[in-house]
This record gives structure tokens, C-alpha cells and sequence, in this order.
């Protein structure tokens, strides 16, 4: 019997109708982000300067994320580690590991594909980054498809509700 492998996961989705540059620029960029996956997401140069929303992100680059459905207090911060202005893109996720994306063609259809992995293997881990980012991402990647595909934004976004998959 083959063991399971709580240190990584990897969802995929297919999206009709994108290109690979606008989906890039969905992981890419801070209205990209913000447009599917964050309530804020700032990104500042290895200078110190902040990016501006459309601006490509580069490798080194450090961010701050907060989320719909949750308070100020709920601030996800990281750094780029690489990304290759088309189609590749990565980042560490704080103690959860590393995330990585790739936007591929199948079938005549863009897929997005997101590995995490380094996710500690400590039962506290595999509850909260393999089992809670799995369960987040596989919500956030359905939220991307909907929202290319029919414009319905599926986030909660209402900070009195909580406890919620949409947040």
C-alpha cells in the first residue's frame, strides 16, 4: 500500500474562453488578483516601491494579502520567488509551503494548475495547510472559472458571516 504524500497537492481547472495572458495576469497582478481571489493585495519592489495594480509582479517582490469574510487582522505576508511573465508563476504561502502555477493548454482549453508543496507533515499541518489550503484553493480556483466564464463572483463578502467556504 502506497503512503499519501501530506507534504503537497495539486488542483487543476480548465477555463474556457481565456487566454494565457489574462490568466497570468489573474496570478500576476494586484487587480488581477483582486478581481477573483483577494480583497486586497499589495506588492512592493525590492526597492521598497509599490507596485502599481496592472504592473507585472517580478521574483523577489514581497506581498500582503487579506481576504474577504475576514478582518485586518488576517494578513497573509510573502515573498515571489519566481515567475516568468507568461505563463509561471510562484510564491511562498507563510508556514503552509510553497505554491506554484502553471497555465497549460489541453484539449484547446487553458488549465490552471496549482501545486503546493514543503507543507509540513505534523497533524496540526496536514489539518490546516493540506487539508484547509486544498479545500481554499480548490473554491478560489472554481471562483476564477466562474467569474471568466459567466462574470458571477462567488466570494463572501460579508464579514459578519463566517465559517463559510466562500470566505
Amino acid at each position: 500500500m502506497q503512503s499519501f504524500d501530506w507534504s503537497r497537492f495539486s488542483v487543476r481547472i480548465n477555463i474556457k474562453n481565456a487566454t494565457v495572458e489574462k490568466l497570468y495576469q489573474a496570478w500576476a497582478t494586484r487587480e488581477g488578483l483582486e478581481y477573483w481571489f483577494l480583497r486586497l493585495a499589495e506588492f512592493k519592489q525590492s526597492s521598497g516601491t509599490m507596485r502599481k495594480s496592472t504592473e507585472l509582479l517580478q521574483k523577489g517582490d514581497t506581498y500582503s494579502w487579506r481576504w474577504f469574510g475576514h478582518s485586518d487582522d488576517i494578513t497573509e505576508k510573502g515573498e515571489i520567488i519566481d515567475c516568468n511573465g507568461k505563463d509561471y508563476f510562484s510564491f511562498g504561502f507563510g508556514d503552509a509551503g510553497i505554491c506554484t502555477i502553471r497555465i497549460l493548454e489541453e484539449e484547446g482549453e487553458k488549465i490552471v494548475e496549482l501545486v503546493q508543496n514543503n507543507i509540513p507533515i505534523d497533524d496540526k499541518a496536514k489539518i490546516n495547510w493540506h487539508i484547509g489550503c486544498k479545500t481554499g484553493w480548490t473554491f478560489y480556483l472554481a471562483n476564477l472559472k466562474s467569474l471568466f466564464e459567466g462574470g458571477i463572483d462567488l466570494r463572501n463578502k460579508n464579514e459578519k458571516i463566517h465559517n463559510v467556504l466562500t470566505a
